[in-house]
């Protein structure tokens, strides 16, 4: 990593590296459930659990920036 990308990950606020984590995590053990040599109903039941995960983080996440800029442009932050 550049020394550039390390400081905008620094610059970042605590919460949204706790969400991109998650949403790291939570991806990647959706893909490897997927690939996991499973019963269909187990692997179908562990995707959509950990897909459905991710996505609610995600939109979590949209809403906490909207959120966040809707106060910003309102002179409250």
């Amino acid at each position: 990593m550049s020394l550039n990308t390390v400081e905008s990950v620094k610059s970042v606020d605590v919460q949204t590296r706790v969400q991109y984590g998650m949403m790291i995590i939570f991806g990647a053990l959706c893909l490897i459930a997927a690939a996991a040599p499973l019963e269909l109903i187990i692997k179908a039941t562990a995707v959509s659990t950990l897909f459905g995960l991710t996505a609610g983080l995600w939109i979590s996440h949209l809403v906490q920036i909207t959120q966040r800029a809707a106060i910003r442009n309102r002179g409250g932050g």
